[in-house]
């Protein structure tokens, strides 16, 4: 289940930026301007909608939403058990 919310995640990535092809796991979505300020609330939506509830946006958790790996272990980490988390 947790890998379907992340590849939901790269789809809406992907379909916003037809010239990208791949999408790594520790890639930054910010610095390789994948998402912008536009894009975040965006973003948010999807995965308050995949995580089936309002996600909280604090200094300590922001850092998450960088990476496709961040918005697996921290931001969706509750939503996916904690069985989620791997080290790939």
């Amino acid at each position: 289940m947790g890998t379907d919310m992340i590849e939901q995640v790269r789809s809406w990535l992907l379909a916003r930026n037809p010239e990208v092809t791949a999408i790594g796991w520790d890639e930054d979505l910010i610095d390789s301007r994948l998402i912008d300020s536009l894009d975040f609330p965006q973003l948010l939506l999807l995965l308050e909608e995949l995580a089936g509830h309002e996600l909280e946006l604090t200094a300590e958790n922001v850092v998450g939403f960088r990476t496709l790996r961040g918005i697996r272990d921290t931001v969706l980490a509750d939503t996916l058990g904690t069985d989620a988390v791997s080290h790939e």
